[in-house]
């Protein structure tokens, strides 16, 4: 092999290598930094990693918001209508926040209720986002009896 195909050769395994330790530490770190959004039934089924940050989305129930008087601590509880998760924030919430809403929060289980760090309320009264479109229906789905199951009958 003459030098110059062995410095070559050289420089494209470090080239090679650099770009799979790259590629290696994007991977790490977007793993680390992804925020899985669960309902409160998934959460009461404990599908929610113990001391992981997680999403809980659903709707605030209906006179549940009690706000404390010395604070900005705001306790509610959302639901999907199935289950129900109480939680619990400190600070200034979105303007469309409100009763009945689509919220999603961003936080921790501690103990039995859920401290949020961030609530998103949604804009618009037509749009759920499809992630809490689609564990409510999981919800349903889990919920509600086998449909279309019909008696068998005595002949």
């Amino acid at each position: 092999m003459t030098p110059t195909r062995k410095r070559r050769l050289i420089i494209v395994s470090l080239v090679l290598a650099a770009v799979a330790v790259a590629a290696t530490l994007i991977a790490l770190t977007l793993g680390e930094n992804t925020n899985y959004l669960y309902s409160p039934s998934e959460v009461h089924a404990g599908h929610v990693p113990a001391d992981a940050t997680f999403r809980l989305g659903g709707v605030v129930l209906e006179n549940s918001v009690k706000r404390a008087s010395d604070s900005l601590r705001v306790d509610f509880i959302v639901t999907d209508r199935f289950k129900e998760m109480p939680v619990q924030y400190t600070g200034i919430l979105p303007d469309l926040f409100r009763e009945g809403q689509s919220i999603v929060a961003t936080g921790k289980m501690q103990g039995d209720h859920f401290a949020a760090t961030q609530i998103l309320a949604k804009h618009d009264e037509t749009y759920m986002p499809p992630e809490v479109h689609d564990a409510i229906d999981k919800a349903k789905h889990a919920q509600a009896p086998l449909a279309g199951a019909a008696p068998e009958r005595e002949q």
